[in-house]
């Protein structure tokens, strides 16, 4: 049977029966008369329209991808190749090829799409430090990517966001709290963020030796965390060592472990070269050096910037041949048009544009868009598991498995759901957006706070409910923030316990914002504390003597300092997907152990940070930063305890060897919990300047009551690398202290630590 191709097919099932009929012969009699002979002339058009593509070599599945994507390159114009290097690529009717778009979103659910399972946001994935959970978290995301892509081909729409590959996952480095766009990465620390990235390309791209099942794309390459509103013209400056140590490894991990097919190069510039236009980074390190071979994409707009905003050449042709030669594949935008102009001027051949668009089919082959359905694994996923129960059961579980419990003073939590009357209060109680962060799908149903404490008590304990405050001063609000507060102040003083819901909104943090209160500029925060009206309300309900906890629904860190002397007990939910409030729930009244590390430092102060704009790495982040934090890097408490115990460690080994750690672990309370393990190298001895100490291995385990595990670790030679003064890296024989335990250590030596193990080595 002839198809069309990327799944559609090419009739009915009526159509199909009646082909068949007619060409059937009865014993050597032919039975087509005149009239099937003109049904047959309208039925079988699409046939021949198949029949006739299928005749180019590009369609002969017996064919190399590489031989059938020189083919088809070779038979495009010029004009069909330069159509092609832009997102939105238009159909060749000509030689059977579809329209497609190449901008799909899916962060942390599929993204912009209709109804979708909507997980957690990125920083709150990374927050549970659990890699096997994120393979399972991005394999349920592309199952329902596969199966939407399908339904959108049989209905004839090719449209944005309806494709295969997507623009995800963000590894930039949070390198500044005070960056709106931080909640869509992994966190501060280069290798949590490598290793979790690793897992979600692997289960965005599948397991199928031929075919993708979607394509993950690293973004942005390379150094960019801010600030949102210089974005387009920034010129972001490092030293080797600290783009070798802090921006780069996320990336080589997730090319070389992770296999991610796609890159995408950032808007500004890096030490004076624009991302996409910089031969060094793109073909040097990202193809040289890393050894990637699948294709670029550049932001959206970011050839523009190359000669609107950065001005480093005049023209859009100049910056199309400088981008295209540098490496870039393809446009997110319009500007490879002026290549023609490029292709007259002399400035670029067209062999150099076939490299890239050679890139490109190769991945859509790879796809198997040009393939009968029936030869690619994920085509037949059904529509089915799109917002599935079992996609649905998933949500809550990494809700729950987000969630880090900050502070609990004299476990206050979990609270009893015989409580007499809660109280819940603030404007993230009860509204649903928050929870969802941004690149975002739509969930067919979702439980903020206040829904999921009124449904975990049903009638055990009475719940009352006031907004209390806005966001932030600035913001429209239907009543005045008097009202508001004086609503918040009854509710509480009948309340016997008081459940705060505090914290920030995507609707004041996120990318390139219009946004300009205090506290908040063009997407970024130039404040890290809570704003004023929400510390307003809370020290007012504090005054009231009743216990109250506080819940932060935020994609950033936030210093609650005064909070963390005053408030009892803190919970840190991020923007928690669909589920957000069913977890919540669990957590505060004890159906669920929570055991969420942060992916970030809590600071006390803006003070504490550099200037933002600067991106050197002294003081920043828990590997450099020289201060009292708030709350570390690694923090997070639970509701049993765990000891630590039998660290076993070689005293010696040689450079270039690896080294296994194992440690015992052990609950020692009287419920079950989960432990993240975590383990850190600190380098005692070394020639030049180095990290404070760097997470080297982390496993989240479950343990019941009583229960104990053996943990291993097997550390790669890196663990024990340096970026040496020619800022190559080595090995550095001397001195490192391994640390173990449920937290970071406060304390670069030896001395003994609650909770931390540590022994000293010898790389000889």
């Amino acid at each position: 049977m002839v198809r069309w191709y990327d799944g559609e097919m090419a009739n009915s099932k009526i159509e199909e029966e009646i082909f068949l009929i007619i060409m059937k012969k009865e014993k050597g009699k032919k039975i087509i008369s005149g009239l099937l002979m003109l049904i047959l002339s309208f039925i079988s058009a699409p046939f021949i329209l198949a029949q006739q593509a299928s005749e180019f070599p590009y369609q002969n599945t017996n064919l190399t991808f590489e031989q059938r994507v020189d083919d088809l390159v070779g038979r495009m114009t010029i004009e069909e190749k330069i159509g092609q290097m832009m997102n939105s690529a238009p159909a060749i009717d000509r030689l059977g090829v579809p329209a497609y778009d190449w901008w799909n979103e899916c962060l942390h659910g599929v993204g912009r799409a209709g109804l979708a399972t909507v997980f957690p946001q990125a920083i709150g994935l990374s927050a549970t430090w659990d890699e096997e959970l994120f393979f399972r978290v991005s394999t349920a995301i592309s199952d329902e990517a596969r199966a939407k892509h399908h339904e959108f081909i049989r209905t004839g729409s090719r449209k944005r966001y309806q494709g295969l590959t997507f623009w995800t996952p963000n590894i930039n480095i949070f390198r500044d709290p005070r960056w709106g766009r931080g909640q869509e990465t992994y966190g501060e620390d280069p290798f949590l963020a490598g290793k979790l990235a690793v897992q979600f390309v692997k289960g965005l791209q599948g397991d199928d030796p031929k075919y993708f099942k979607t394509i993950a794309t690293l973004k942005h390459y390379v150094v960019h965390s801010g600030p949102e509103p210089e974005r387009h013209s920034f010129d972001a400056i490092t030293d080797e060592r600290d783009f070798r140590e802090t921006y780069l490894p996320q990336f080589e991990m997730g090319i070389k472990e992770g296999k991610a097919y796609s890159v995408m190069c950032a808007y500004n510039r890096y030490n004076g070269e624009t991302c996409c236009g910089s031969d060094n980074l793109l073909n040097g390190i990202l193809r040289t050096e890393f050894g990637f071979d699948g294709y670029v994409v550049s932001d959206c707009g970011a050839i523009d910037d190359i000669f609107m905003r950065h001005k480093v050449l005049p023209t859009g042709a100049e910056a199309s041949a400088l981008s295209v030669k540098a490496g870039t594949d393809l446009e997110c935008g319009s500007a490879y048009r002026n290549l023609k102009a490029a292709l007259e001027q002399k400035l670029i051949t067209e062999a150099e544009i076939d490299i890239a668009l050679k890139r490109l089919f190769l991945a859509r082959f790879r796809l198997g868009m040009f393939d009968p359905p029936e030869m690619v694994k994920y085509a037949g996923i059904p529509y089915s598991v799109n917002d599935s129960e079992q996609n649905k059961a998933l949500a809550l579980e990494t809700a729950r498995k987000s969630i880090v419990l900050l502070k609990n003073e004299k476990n206050l939590l979990p609270l009893k759901k015989n409580s007499g009357k809660v109280a819940v209060i603030g404007p993230n109680a009860d509204q649903p957006f928050v929870l969802l962060g941004n690149y975002n799908g739509v969930p067919s149903d979702s439980y903020t706070p206040l829904r999921g404490i009124r449904e975990k008590l049903n009638g055990t304990s009475e719940v009352l409910f006031a907004q209390g405050c806005n966001w932030a001063d600035g913001l429209p609000q239907q009543k005045s923030a008097e009202e508001l507060r004086n609503e918040a102040l009854e509710v509480a003083g009948k309340a016997d316990v008081i459940i705060m819901c505090m914290g920030i909104t995507p609707r004041l943090e996120g990318e390139e914002m219009r946004v300009m209160i205090d506290g908040f500029r063009g997407g970024d925060r130039t404040r890290i504390d809570l704003p004023d009206v929400q510390q307003q309300l809370i020290k007012s309900i504090h005054a009231l003597g009743k216990p109250v906890v506080l819940v932060l629904l935020n994609g950033s860190a936030i210093s609650v300092t005064w909070e963390n002397e005053n408030i009892p007990a803190i919970i840190e939910t991020w923007y928690g997907g669909q589920a957000a409030g069913q977890a919540l729930a669990d957590v505060l009244f004890g159906d669920y152990n929570p055991a969420g590390r942060l992916p970030v430092t809590f600071y006390k102060s803006v003070n504490d940070l550099p200037d933002f704009s600067d991106y050197k790495m002294e003081n920043r982040t828990y590997r450099y930063f020289r201060g009292e934090p708030l709350y570390a890097f690694g923090h997070g408490l639970s509701y049993t305890t765990f000891k630590y115990s039998k660290l076993k460690v070689a005293k010696k080994l040689k450079a270039g060897e690896s080294l296994s750690v194992t440690v015992k672990v052990q609950n020692t309370g009287n419920r079950a919990g989960e432990e993240v393990v975590q383990l850190y190298v600190s380098n005692q001895s070394a020639s030049v300047p180095v990290p404070i100490r760097s997470l080297r291995g982390f496993k989240r385990i479950h343990l019941n009551s009583g229960e104990s595990k053996t943990v291993k670790f097997d550390l790669t030679p890196d663990a024990f690398s340096v970026i040496d003064e020619n800022y190559k890296k080595i090995i550095d024989p001397g001195q490192f202290l391994i640390t173990i335990g449920g937290k970071q250590a406060v304390k670069n030596n030896t001395e003994n630590e609650p909770g931390i193990l540590k022994k000293t080595i010898t790389v000889l």
